[in-house]
């Protein structure tokens, strides 16, 4: 009875648990909140850019909106399909754990209901009568440490088994916590299904609508013209934007270097002053030089200045995906990011109209598109004439463009390695066939890609 007695009031039953709110809620509402601003900053970006143009009808603009949000729905798809595999891996782990954490209670439960039967078998003598029965000695002392050690044995068990069955609890309420993000990812995916599947209707829609207007606005020498101007724009004012921010940092770097020599300064000035001071009320010049420490090293004074928090993870001007000079030392060694078609080379005539200023490689919907170097991404919206555009940064104003697709699959401010899917191809932005429109830029000028990369 006293075991059990003992074990129930040890037992520790899972709580109930009240609605709360996820740890993927919460990081995913902090997340949101710095792409809103970064989606603010572009918007202004293109409106700014939009404003300097003299035409602005185009029957590609109808189909901007639908589009974009397939790249987004398509996007958020991919990102949840992420997480629910993270999220499932997690719950398979956190279920091995409290299967091993079970076995373990189990045996300490037994351990102590055999200690408590035991010393019931044993008499249940306690301290007292032991002493006052007269007993022989030396069997009174062994009971007494026997008593000792089962009273020891069973306070560390019992402690063991208290922090063990703890641990259960926070275990069970993890495994909650997961189901309920698991929960969250599949009402989320089945909404931005539902989204997919309206805006792909709604675009084929329009598609058919504008059909003979996008078929004749795309033999239009000056539309051409315009969507390459409209290009240049961006990546200018992108780069313009970066070698600010490239600037700004070197500046601040500056003033926070001055700060800490003034402060060294300051500091000998500070300890020079003391040791005169000292010298002048009587101390030895040797007693005073113990007193007063070397000089430090200005360079070495520690920055009590927090890190700069001018670039963000989400940043509108990321610092340079890669170091000078490294991009460049990839010449001749970078692959296309698709494999495909090329049915558009950089230079060649574009029938009456200016001859392209890269490549369009011809390649199934859907089909992954990858980052040909590391890099920052400081572009992912729709762009007139480039439909669902991304735009990686290398560093040293040297630039990669990815265009028509139907889905971009990073945000601006990630950073991607070579090779990291980054889009999937499409024929957004009005284009006749499914693929991928490719540049590279330096300094904002276009050149030939075939003279960096390996075709597939």
């Amino acid at each position: 009875m006293l075991a059990c007695a003992l074990l129930a009031a040890l037992a520790i039953g899972t709580p109930a648990h009240a609605q709360k709110q996820t740890d993927r809620s919460k990081q995913k509402q902090a997340a949101e909140a710095e792409r809103a601003d970064l989606r603010r900053k572009l918007t202004s970006l293109k409106k700014d850019i939009d404003r300097t143009e003299s035409a602005k009808s185009n029957a590609a603009d109808a189909l901007a909106e639908s589009e974009a949000a397939i790249s987004d729905a398509k996007r958020n798809l991919r990102d949840l399909a992420d997480e629910q595999r993270g999220t499932e891996a997690k719950l398979a782990e956190l279920a091995r754990k409290m299967a091993e954490l079970q076995k373990v209670v189990d045996t300490q439960q037994k351990q102590l209901a055999k200690l408590l039967r035991d010393h019931y078998v044993a008499g249940n003598e306690d301290r007292i009568k032991l002493l006052l029965s007269g007993d022989n000695p030396n069997r009174i002392n062994r009971e007494l440490q026997y008593m000792g050690y089962v009273s020891r044995a069973q306070a560390t068990l019992i402690e063991s088994l208290r922090g063990n069955l703890k641990k259960l609890e926070e275990n069970q309420e993890e495994v909650q916590n997961a189901k309920a993000e698991l929960d969250e990812i599949a009402a989320e995916a089945r909404e931005q299904h539902a989204i997919l599947q309206k805006e792909k209707t709604q675009r084929a829609s329009l598609l058919a609508q504008l059909s003979s207007k996008l078929t004749s606005q795309r033999k239009e020498v000056g539309n051409i013209e315009r969507n390459e101007q409209r290009l240049g724009t961006l990546v200018n004012r992108l780069n313009a934007l970066i070698e600010e921010q490239r600037k700004a940092e070197a500046a601040a770097a500056e003033k926070r270097r001055q700060e800490r020599l003034a402060r060294a300064k300051a500091e000998r000035e500070r300890r020079a002053a003391a040791a005169a001071a000292a010298q002048q009320s009587g101390k030895s010049s040797q007693q005073a030089g113990r007193s007063t420490p070397p000089a430090t090293n200005p360079d070495a004074i520690e920055d009590d200045e927090p890190p700069s928090q001018s670039v963000a993870r989400n940043s509108l001007t990321p610092q340079p995906g890669m170091p000078d000079g490294a991009f460049a030392a990839l010449r001749g060694k970078l692959r296309l990011p698709i494999a495909g078609d090329l049915t558009a080379r950089f230079g060649s005539r574009r029938g009456d109209g200016p001859t392209w200023k890269g490549l369009f490689i011809r390649a199934p919907e859907g089909t992954e598109v990858r980052a040909i170097a590391g890099g920052r991404v400081v572009f992912a919206d729709w762009l007139r004439g480039f439909g669902n555009l991304i735009i990686v940064d290398h560093g040293s104003q040297y630039m990669t463009i990815y265009g028509n697709n139907q889905s971009v699959l990073k945000r601006p401010g990630d950073v991607v390695k070579s090779g990291d899917i980054i889009a999937n191809t499409g024929n957004s932005g009005g284009n006749e066939q499914s693929g991928l429109y490719f540049e590279m830029r330096h300094q904002g000028r276009a050149f030939d890609p075939l003279g960096w990369v390996t075709v597939r």
